[in-house]
């Protein structure tokens, strides 16, 4: 196009970002959009973990399977474990800052088959607690409305509110991205407030409290293994399946924080830090909230026949129905921050997989809406998080155990795979802006211990009447865990040997960095969003 003066316009200089060019150097275009500070990044993954949602719903398994010994010194024991997971992810997230991240690190640090293996166990993981969450969202939910409007509350009415729920947070996510955002942002205060109201309630509302050598020693075991006691050990391991069926069924999704990177500015150090720092709030939080609530057990004896509903009944006992509305209120809105937030890191997830082409569809899996939005992975995920949780129509308790467990396993396998690669690297690691120096020897080797036990942990039968080779067996009480982790592995080693292998070459470059810098440049015009607020004016 010539000017006036017969002298040919040139295209006007590209700007780009620092995190835009450590994505170009990666093989990526800036599709999504980069607009989260460092606090959002922790943010939603502080509102994934959500003490408000894991620590509650599944508090009758702590407490039942263990009792408030399970609760309290349960919940230090995982948040120790769980904070050297977090501190070895956080410094290979910060070398690649990528959405999908972790298929992404042991695709690069090992072979496509480590990244093909990663990327499957992170997604369905993801898939697993993203049904998890939504049905516990239902269970208290239905536990508000019965308290406010007598709404039933059936297994089958829970089931009700937990196809309402997950469409809820699925539509909510395939619109403007600042949306999900900001709700991010609120959720973070309000899991912190809330947490205050719920432990200040606890603390002065009730006319008479437990001991303290309840709260930090009694033990409590209605699994149906037997012993009762320390001097027993059938109890070790009914302690091991509570404690850690309930804390570290919390304190997971922490990967959000790198698949949300390419939506973060400065993300090779804040995606680390947003990951470590969710972690360590939400061990300190959560363990107050537990005591909290457990100082306020109305009842030694009555408690134990709680189950679903049990902190519903310590709150309604003990503070009376107004405040067990007012908390119950605050738990339900947490929670459904909790699930959006976890649609949202798992779309992400299934867009960077089918970035690379491992996901059946990925033509429409990878496709970004003018919002920025990943539509079809946002819709998929969700759908595949009600899916998995089908069989709670028919037995709440079994079913919901199972999406917690697989959910749990699988995505701990996802975070540990990586961590063996970097171990193995050794001092050939290209450490980003966050690094752990020599450290990574000793936390890697912690990380990769505890979630070798935890794995083990998760697979065991929860109680007698689930071994077929017991008294009184039955199908409901089965821990489905060990046959759907192993489905797993034939599923995606079957598949990777007969098929995969031959197609799936690990990240695909999508040009050289020039080449992505032009391209972002000419779709520009294509999106509502700017690539980056950093140049929204420009």
């Amino acid at each position: 196009m010539s000017s006036s003066g017969g002298e040919v316009a040139t295209p006007g200089p590209i700007h780009l970002t620092d995190d835009e060019r450590l994505l170009h150097r990666l093989g990526y275009k800036q599709e999504l959009f980069r607009a989260m500070d460092a606090f959002r990044n922790f943010a939603i993954s502080f509102t994934i973990i959500s003490i408000l949602a894991g620590c509650l719903t599944s508090y009758y398994l702590a407490f039942q399977w263990g009792g408030p010994v399970s609760v309290t010194w349960g919940w230090v024991g995982v948040g120790v474990g769980t904070t050297f997971v977090a501190l070895s992810m956080a410094e290979i997230a910060s070398t690649y800052p990528t959405a999908g991240g972790l298929y992404f690190w042991s695709s690069r640090l090992g072979s496509p088959a480590w990244g093909w293996f990663t990327g499957w166990f992170n997604l369905i993981g993801l898939i697993g607690i993203i049904g998890a969450v939504g049905y516990g969202l239902a269970i208290y939910a239905t536990a508000f409305f019965n308290l406010l409007w007598n709404y039933p509350n059936d297994i089958h009415h829970i089931f009700y509110l937990f196809i309402a729920f997950m469409v809820a947070a699925t539509l909510v996510n395939v619109f403007d991205v600042r949306i999900t955002s900001l709700i991010n942002a609120i959720s973070a205060y309000w899991h912190v407030i809330g947490v205050l109201i719920i432990v200040f309630a606890c603390i002065i509302i009730p006319s008479h409290h437990q001991s303290a050598a309840y709260v930090f020693g009694q033990t409590v075991n209605n699994s149906g293994y037997g012993g009762h006691t320390w001097g027993h050990w059938p109890f070790f391991a009914v302690f091991l399946i509570g404690s850690i069926g309930m804390a570290q069924y919390t304190l997971t999704g922490y990967d959000a924080s790198a698949h949300m990177s390419e939506e973060t500015h400065q993300a090779s150090r804040s995606a680390a830090v947003g990951m470590i720092w969710s972690v360590i709030v939400s061990v300190i939080a959560g363990f107050v909230l537990l005591v909290a609530i457990t100082f306020a057990i109305p009842d030694k004896v009555a408690v134990q026949k709680q189950f679903t509903y049990i902190t519903t009944y310590i709150w309604q006992t003990s503070l009376g129905t107004h405040w067990a509305e007012v908390l119950l209120f605050i738990v339900v809105c947490a929670q459904f921050y909790c699930l959006i937030a976890c649609i949202t890191s798992g779309s992400r997830m299934s867009f960077a997989f089918s970035r690379d082409r491992a996901v059946p569809g990925w033509q429409l899996a990878r496709f970004v809406s003018r919002h920025r939005v990943p539509v079809a992975s946002a819709v998929g995920v969700g759908l595949l998080g009600f899916v998995l949780l089908i069989p709670t129509w028919w037995n709440n308790l079994a079913g919901y155990y199972v999406g917690t467990s697989v959910g749990t396993t699988a995505l701990y396998i996802a975070f540990i795979l990586p961590v063996i690669l970097r171990f193995r690297a050794g001092s050939s690691f290209e450490t980003g802006a966050w690094s752990l120096g020599r450290h990574y020897r000793w936390i890697n080797v912690l990380a990769m211990i505890w979630v070798a036990f935890i794995t083990v942990i998760f697979m065991l039968p929860t109680s007698p009447a689930g071994m077929p080779w017991q008294k009184g067996f039955t199908w409901n009480a089965v821990n489905y865990a060990p046959l759907t982790i192993a489905g797993l592995f034939l599923l995606f080693g079957g598949w990777w040997v007969v098929s995969a292998r031959k197609w799936f070459k690990g990240p695909v470059r999508m040009g050289t960095d020039e080449e992505l810098a032009r391209e972002e440049a000419a779709e520009e015009k294509e999106y509502l969003l700017p690539a980056d607020t950093e140049f929204e004016s420009a």
